[in-house]
């Protein structure tokens, strides 16, 4: 299996960014990290070597972005606003510079989204702003509302809230959606969602699932036994879902 290490200099956030890049042709798949993860968690926890036949066979063209979540939603001495700002100065890094970087290695015009954790939520929200980019998502154990606290997972905006947040926030948006040209292109997209039954964000995936198909959104919603909320698992569903 073919694997690189890229690193460059981000104009969009004025920092070096480093990703790893596993197989040579296939679908383009955007791996997200978790919460304030990094580029070469996939590999070290063998997700990557859970798709290795995928990979292998030319099936999948997985791209492990870094997070600069510490950087944004977990930023505490940073002002609320400036975290979500920062957070679409990271949207624009992966729409700008990930998505033609991957097009230069591979040009497979099929493109995933692909997260855990918080690294679902990146890769929901970024499928469902730009569902013209993106044609598949496929997000395990995520959190999409990030404006609530839920359980152990706090606002991460500390009762602020703004127009920007909203159009982050999966959880708010997409209810509200009703632009029909913009449904129907999220119609055309393949969405896979994961939860484990004992998992705090249950209720909140089973708001997501309601929301995707009061719009007529179909997707696969698939409960877990137990919380499902690590790599253990998410190497199964890797397998079975990617």
């Amino acid at each position: 299996m073919k694997r690189e290490y890229h690193q460059w200099y981000s104009p969009n956030l004025h920092r070096e960014m480093e990703l790893l890049v596993f197989g040579d042709r296939g679908a383009r798949v955007i791996v997200f990290p978790t919460r304030v993860g990094r580029f070469f968690d996939y590999e070290n926890w063998r997700i990557v070597g859970a798709v290795y036949d995928k990979i292998r066979d030319g099936h999948l063209q997985l791209f492990c972005v870094d997070s600069i979540d510490a950087e944004s939603f977990y930023c505490d001495w940073c002002i609320p606003s400036e975290r979500i700002k920062r957070h679409e100065s990271y949207e624009r890094y992966i729409l700008h510079e990930v998505i033609p970087f991957s097009e230069s290695k591979n040009q497979n015009p099929y493109i995933i989204a692909h997260g855990c954790s918080l690294g679902a939520y990146h890769a929901m929200n970024i499928g469902l702003r730009h569902p013209s980019i993106f044609h598949k998502i496929v997000s395990f154990s995520g959190r999409y509302d990030i404006s609530a606290s839920i359980g152990s997972y706090r606002d991460l905006f500390d009762g602020y809230w703004d127009e920007t947040i909203y159009f982050n926030n999966p959880s708010q948006y997409l209810q509200n959606i009703t632009n029909e040209a913009l449904l129907e292109r999220l119609r055309r997209l393949e969405i896979i969602i994961t939860i484990g039954e004992d998992d705090i964000l249950l209720e909140n995936n089973k708001k997501l699932s309601q929301d995707l198909n009061t719009k007529g959104i179909v997707h696969q919603f698939h409960i877990w036994k137990e919380e499902a909320h690590r790599a253990y698992y998410w190497r199964q569903m890797a397998k079975l879902y990617l």
